[in-house]
């Protein structure tokens, strides 16, 4: 990895701060395939699943449960554990994250909120050179805490491993499509894969691209880029940062992977155990070469705040620096917390903003399948408090219609 100090470190922070994922190019060929799915419905995507994703002629679109169920049966003992370990772990954390409804009443205003899950969701997993088993778990287990009744899984040429985990989980709707057409469908439904309310995962430029293009008919979580990795560090263990540098630069030949320190001797260390860890990887040793760097900064101050202006996804940092870390999508504390960790089985989501959306957003949680409805009730004697402010609220804005449905109750008081 490149050491950059001064002017340069500070030009590379300028030039991330601005980063973001160009989709425009993508833009045209990904509105033929929505444009064809909308027409042509399940045709389509058998169509693309076919050509893309290896579907057999007389292969089903759809698994059914006992498919699932079969496919859980065929793992072995210990990776059955090792997935149901995680999978309680990810439930009991969104259990703790899930906001509940409640009611306050004071002088006669009665005013709460109604913690209401959405009726669907679609939850994409991609199906690339991995099984992605803890992306089924990520995006499904929020979505059942919350209480969504409706979760359909599409996943292209899903894995044995997928689809037991879904079957572990309960999962009764799963597909096998990908891709833009998969997003389409879950957007605007087709014969066989009903509409959804929101569409949450992560995926290539094309299923990124088709989010982008549905957002306005179909909520998503958000649009999601390579992986970022940043570790913030003056004295930490060179080969544990080296580690978990290394371990998200094997995600995606474009993973940003960045170490920020004040320590000139401890950057050199991390650079050869980087240059080390590596050395046997070529997917990370590759991103690492051309989207990873090291900057020294001038100033413990000068570092927390390149790190809040690059807003990663995962940021690695001492304790001491948490309460200075405001934009990040998932922080890990200390030299035992490796981002694969929170990748896997710790608890947090892994669907974490990426593109410097840190800056606005934290990663997907229980929160995201659950609409906040306010509710408020007041009595004769309530509405007498606040009675005359809302009179003048609404004479000053000159709609006197809302001033008169507050007066002509009032005057009956």
């Amino acid at each position: 990895m490149r050491i950059l100090s001064g002017q340069n470190a500070v030009r590379m922070v300028e030039r991330l701060a601005s980063r973001a994922t160009n989709l425009t190019a993508l833009e045209p060929r990904v509105r033929v395939i929505i444009n064809h799915v909308r027409r042509n419905g399940d045709r389509a995507l058998r169509r693309y699943a076919e050509q893309w994703d290896g579907l057999a002629r007389n292969q089903s679109l759809q698994v059914h449960e006992n498919e699932l169920a079969a496919a859980w049966k065929t793992l072995p003992p210990g990776t059955r554990k090792s997935v149901r370990e995680a999978a309680q772990n990810i439930r009991r954390f969104c259990e703790w994250q899930k906001p509940r409804t409640w009611t306050r009443t004071r002088r006669g205003i009665s005013l709460g909120q109604l913690a209401i899950p959405l009726d669907s969701v679609g939850c994409y997993v991609p199906g690339g050179r991995y099984p992605l088993v803890s992306t089924l778990l990520m995006t499904v287990i929020p979505a059942q805490v919350a209480g969504v009744e409706n979760i359909r899984v599409v996943s292209p040429n899903p894995s044995t491993e997928v689809l037991a985990a879904a079957g572990m989980l309960g999962v009764r709707d799963f597909y096998r499509v990908g891709g833009a057409q998969a997003i389409a469908a879950l957007a605007y439904g087709t014969k066989m894969i009903p509409r959804v309310d929101k569409i949450v995962g992560p995926g290539n430029a094309f299923v990124t691209t088709a989010k982008k293009l549905i957002s306005f008919d179909c909520s998503i979580d958000f649009l999601a880029g390579p992986t970022e990795a940043l570790v913030l560090s003056e004295s930490g263990n060179p080969k544990f940062i080296a580690a978990d540098l290394v371990s998200q630069a094997e995600h995606d030949p474009q993973t940003l992977s960045i170490f920020i320190t004040t320590k000139q001797t401890l950057a050199k260390k991390v650079a050869l155990s980087v240059e080390e860890a590596a050395r046997d990887n070529t997917i990370a040793r590759k991103s690492l070469q051309q989207q990873g760097a090291i900057l020294l900064a001038e100033s413990r101050e000068q570092a927390r705040a390149w790190a809040n202006t690059l807003a990663p996804e995962h940021i690695t940092a001492a304790r001491e620096d948490l309460p200075f870390i405001r934009n990040a999508g998932s922080i890990f504390v200390g030299d035992y917390s490796p981002q694969a960790a929170g990748d896997y089985a710790s608890g947090p989501n892994h669907v974490l903003p990426t593109s410097g959306q840190a800056r606005f957003r934290g990663g997907l949680s229980v929160l995201d399948f659950i609409k906040l409805i306010t509710v408020q009730e007041l009595t004769r004697d309530g509405l007498n408090q606040i009675g005359k402010t809302v009179e003048t609220l609404a004479q000053i804005e000159g709609l006197q219609a809302h001033a008169a449905s507050i007066s002509v109750r009032c005057a009956h008081a």
